[in-house]
């Protein structure tokens, strides 16, 4: 017997239709289909609260998250030309409200929504948000004090950093005239709304990459200002992209966002905190009046001191003078001396001449004529006997005997036959003249034939010794 419970038509392998069942067999595609269109229907317009889950920027500019709370995790999608107008930079625990419509998408079985607007939820939120960023951007060092720069006395250049058509502008323009007229170059921004944070890092970049000596003069000091307003009207200056750009700028900058209460990223990555546009304009410069003032009494001090050390010098001067002795004091001893030294030396002088003229009479009286004969006499012998005596040693004396000397070409005489030979030319002088002769042998040289000179006729004293011809 069948087992009532039992289907018999459960197993079977080809699907046949039933009896009674007229729903047709649906394809997933339909399925998803049908889905999608009644989702996006019922839910065509839809605002969730949800903290932000798996942030994540394609390479494309779309924007992809989930939305959880509690109980629930939806998937978000926001395209690229909806991120664009966002007036934040979503991370992951933030609270947000995000308006859009849901959609299925059939790729992976899921329900999405699409998200085009997407804001903070309440002040709570953006709070969180901002506190979050301060952390993490106070941990990079970015707000430290060393990193400060300390602002120049008195800049030649201003750059200001907004809004070109606002009252902040004005306030600045008009506070500078008044307290010390200075060169002013703005730089024209959005201050808030979507893109106010870019053009203002932009603008703090542009100035710092000015050059030193271009057509556009680099500033000494940039100010970035902006009115009061809420915190929403204020985010642009809590960027991430403006605290990086007031960070690094290599300028020093003043930072007047808001009113005295409000207080920016901004305020704390700058160099100093105005607490007003028009409090910056007043750090910025100082009185022009209150300087020229100072520097006349500088002046006025600098003049004094000089007249007092003056005056100073000549009481100095005059008490010195009354204790100094006058020029016959100090001369007087001088003069005397040199007195008595002239007087001296006329006496000694007289006495000089008297001795000297007693000497001159002595001599005088002690030269009588034979003396004097006798004296010249005794000097002419003595001459006579010197000239023999020279005659006597002169070496030319014993060639009017006969002899000849021996003297080497290049001059000297030779007194040796190895001094001759090596010689080789030499010079026979004799009484009436020199004779050039040649050396030829050996140490030992033979016996040769007696060779016939011949020279031209002979003279008293030869220019240059005649050179003989072997016959």
């Amino acid at each position: 017997m069948a087992d009532p419970l039992y289907d018999t038509q459960a197993g079977r392998l080809v699907a046949e239709p039933t009896p009674g069942d007229n729903a047709m067999a649906l394809s997933v595609g339909e399925l998803s289909g049908r889905l999608k269109r009644m989702v996006e229907g019922e839910f065509g317009h839809v605002r969730l609260r949800g903290e932000i889950s798996g942030y994540k920027r394609a390479t494309s500019g779309h924007l992809y998250l989930c939305l959880k709370d509690e109980s629930a995790v939806i998937d978000g999608v926001m395209w690229k030309g909806s991120a664009g107008g966002l007036a934040f930079r979503p991370e992951d625990g933030v609270e947000v409200i995000a308006t859009g419509r849901l959609t299925t998408y059939p790729g992976r079985s899921k329900y999405q929504i699409i998200i085009e607007r997407m804001e903070l939820a309440g002040a709570g939120a953006l709070m969180a948000l901002l506190e979050k960023l301060k952390a993490k951007l106070a941990g990079e060092g970015l707000f430290d004090a060393d990193r400060k720069k300390p602002l120049p006395f008195l800049p030649r250049v201003i750059g200001v950093v907004t809004s070109p058509t606002g009252a902040v502008i004005r306030d600045i323009l008009h506070r500078l005239e008044d307290r010390c007229p200075t060169h002013v170059i703005v730089w024209p921004v959005k201050v808030q709304g979507a893109g106010a944070a870019e053009e203002v890092a932009a603008a703090v970049r542009g100035f710092d990459a000015l050059p030193a000596n271009g057509p556009i003069p680099r500033p000494d000091l940039v100010i970035v200002a902006r009115g009061g307003g809420s915190i929403e009207d204020l985010w642009a200056f809590n960027e991430e992209p403006v605290v990086r750009a007031v960070a690094g700028c290599s300028i020093p900058i003043i930072s007047a966002v808001g009113h005295e209460t409000d207080t920016t990223l901004c305020d704390h990555a700058a160099d100093l905190r105005a607490p007003t546009p028009t409090a910056a304009a007043e750090i910025a410069v100082p009185v022009l009046a209150e300087l020229r003032l100072s520097l006349d009494a500088m002046a006025n001090r600098t003049q004094r001191c000089a007249r007092r050390y003056v005056e100073r010098g000549r009481e100095q001067l005059a008490a010195l003078v009354r204790v100094m002795p006058t020029r016959d004091r100090l001369l007087g001893p001088q003069r005397q001396r040199l007195d008595d030294l002239g007087m001296r030396g006329d006496r000694a002088l007289e006495r000089r001449v008297a001795r000297a003229r007693g000497e001159l009479t002595h001599a005088a009286g002690a030269i009588r004529p034979a003396t004097l004969e006798r004296r010249l006499e005794a000097a002419r012998r003595q001459l006579a006997d010197v000239g023999r005596l020279v005659d006597s040693l002169n070496p030319d004396r014993i060639l009017e005997r006969g002899y000849a000397r021996v003297e080497a070409a290049e001059g000297g005489t030779v007194t040796t036959a190895e001094a001759a030979r090596a010689a080789g030319a030499l010079n026979l002088r004799f009484r009436d003249g020199a004779v050039a002769v040649q050396v030829n042998g050996s140490a030992k040289p033979e016996a040769k034939p007696e060779a016939k000179v011949e020279r031209s006729p002979r003279r008293a004293y030869p220019d240059k010794p005649e050179q003989p011809r072997l016959i």
